[in-house]
């Protein structure tokens, strides 16, 4: 009786004892990779030729949304990911290499980070974060717009569309040379360096300034691959050779089969051929089919050489005994690059000067300047239509790859979700707040519930998510799209898509549904207005407007020369009526 009295007096205080409070979980560190211009299925684990096991390997652990759309453009795509703000609102509604005058410095089209939007990067900075950077950043140029100002305490940052991956030196004559800043400063590459390692090796260096595990932090790795010029070390390049002599027409066909074998688009999915107007590989002559081979060829080499270079960081993580803790995310900014540089009107004049060639021998290699141009970006943007700077799915349908705490492994997530959703779901992995005062509110939303298996989706199906880029544009709602593309490839008409059923834009319903058309059109205008779409002028294209705005920095280059050239004569006249002077007052 004793025994059981005293038992259950010991029991009642064992339950009334609060348990020990378990220790908070520690904050992740977070690596976001940029891959630029790369197409949906580029990554091996989307079915890509090109070889990138450690990629790969982190789709395996995570998840793969095939979902994902970005916007068509890159410093809109990355002024959206880097603060869950829509570009125009966040102030970088395009880019300074495309934008008419009628535009320049209204609200939303100052091409830098506006008062109030908030990277990423400074929002986990102040709830303790170290904050890195390594590579392109393309958000603006004063001091005030670069990294260094915009929450990062370490930054190797490029401040141009793109460069020369081997030397520092520009790739299109819009730009006199590449700006390259560390820590908001010039500075100056090595002499010697390949960019994927170069941006690999100053970012562990960063990682490195702070002992493992004592502060959390936040790494951003904007690589220059697989951006013009396609440049690649000769031996990845040499992995691939035969790999594309079908041509582009086969690669487009071979893309779509297993874009459907991969359930990335249903089996009985539609993919809309080449477009009439490109050219037949099989028109091509000998010594064009070799030299176009090879530059598909040293895209892959280029391709697997940035895979390595992610395969010594996430090696390098793992040293420190953080690689457990550690969210990663792999994206493109946008579809493949089309333009063909090289054939422009006074190019040859241009890279003659500037030290490049675009021949069959070295291709890829220092000095050269190649580019895979409409017809391989058409076949890489398979199963969808069209590239890079249009609002069809080529332009915006983008990888992603998220792997690390929090995220359920071998996850493949065919729901929609938006660039500006990257940055709240970082914010709820690291306990960050999403809203603070004086901060513009965020777009997106945080994709953790449906990377927890919690939810199939995050966005529902009533839900409008807009995006626009220079006249081009679209409206996601649930399975539908519109879309509205520009000349040369568009005509400015809206259409209408189910992309549940027809994710290649092959028929459009706007004759059968015009109710739907309607409802998404007052959707889109509503988008418009809350963000601040500018019109554009009468007549307005990319292609021309990139043409004349290069001329005129070309011009301004001129202008500074002649100028300088100037000041040294005038110098040099001072000084030899001095000097004349001087030796008539016998004073030399």
């Amino acid at each position: 009786m004793r025994f059981s009295f005293f038992g259950a007096v010991l029991a009642a205080v064992v339950l009334a004892t609060p348990a020990a409070a378990q220790p908070p979980a520690p904050r992740p560190n977070i690596v976001v990779i940029v891959v630029d211009d790369a197409a949906l299925m580029d990554f091996g684990a989307f079915g890509g030729e090109a070889r990138t096991p450690h990629i790969d390997a982190l789709a395996r652990r995570g998840a793969m949304l095939t979902g994902y759309r970005t916007s068509p453009l890159c410093s809109p795509s990355r002024a959206m990911l880097l603060t869950g703000v829509d570009s125009h609102r966040a102030g970088v509604a395009t880019i300074e290499e495309v934008l008419p005058p009628s535009q320049r410095n209204k609200p939303g089209y100052g091409l830098s980070l506006e008062p109030g939007v908030l990277t990423v990067a400074e929002r986990l900075r102040r709830t303790g974060y170290r904050t890195l950077m390594a590579g392109k950043w393309h958000l603006g140029h004063e001091p005030r717009a670069l990294p260094s100002a915009q929450g990062f305490d370490r930054s190797l940052a490029l401040d141009a569309s793109g460069a020369d991956n081997w030397a520092a030196k520009s790739y299109m004559p819009y730009y006199r040379t590449a700006p390259w800043f560390e820590d908001g400063r010039p500075v100056d590459l090595p002499g010697r360096f390949y960019s994927s390692d170069l941006l690999v090796d100053r970012l562990t260096r960063y990682i490195d300034e702070g002992p493992p595990g004592q502060k959390p932090w936040f790494a951003y790795l904007a690589f220059q691959a697989v951006h013009i010029p396609v440049q690649a070390p000769k031996a990845y390049s040499d992995r691939y050779r035969g790999r594309f002599d079908g041509g582009w027409a086969a690669l487009r066909a071979a893309r779509a089969e297993r874009a459907r074998a991969l359930g990335i688009i249903p089996a009985d999915a539609p993919v809309a051929p080449l477009a009439a107007d490109l050219r037949r590989w099989e028109a091509l002559s000998a010594e064009e089919r070799a030299i176009y081979a090879r530059t598909m060829e040293v895209y892959s080499g280029m391709l697997e050489s940035m895979d390595a270079a992610i395969g010594r960081l996430i090696a390098h993580v793992d040293r420190r005994g953080e690689l457990a803790n550690t969210l990663f995310v792999v994206t493109s900014d946008n579809g493949p690059e089309p333009s063909d540089p090289v054939h422009a009107t006074g190019m040859s004049l241009w890279m003659a000067m500037n030290g490049y060639s675009w021949r069959l021998q070295g291709l890829g290699e220092p000095g050269s300047l190649a580019f895979i141009g409409r017809e391989w970006a058409s076949a890489l943007s398979a199963p969808s239509q069209h590239y890079k700077f249009f609002a069809a799915e080529g332009g915006v349908r983008a990888p992603l790859v998220i792997s690390g705490p929090g995220v359920a492994a071998g996850a493949r997530l065919p729901a929609l979700s938006f660039v500006t959703d990257i940055t709240p779901t970082l914010l709820e992995s690291a306990g960050a707040p999403p809203v603070l005062k004086g901060a513009k509110a965020l777009d997106g939303r945080s994709l953790r519930p449906m990377l927890a298996g919690e939810t199939p989706a995050i966005h529902g199906p009533d839900h409008p998510i807009g995006l626009e880029v220079s006249g081009n544009a679209a409206l996601y709602r649930g399975d539908h799209k519109i879309v509205r593309d520009m000349a040369p490839l568009g005509d400015g008409r809206w259409r209408l898509y189910n992309l549940a059923v027809d994710p290649g834009e092959t028929r459009d319903l706007s004759a059968a549904e015009p109710e739907r058309l309607q409802a998404m059109l007052a959707d889109y205008k509503a988008y418009e207005a809350r963000v601040g779409v500018a019109p554009l002028p009468p007549g307005y294209t990319m292609q021309k407007q990139l043409v004349g705005n290069a001329l005129t920095r070309q011009l301004g280059f001129a202008r500074g020369g002649l100028i300088a050239a100037g000041l040294a004569l005038v110098a040099a006249v001072a000084f030899f009526i001095w000097r004349r002077r001087r030796r008539r007052q016998g004073r030399l």
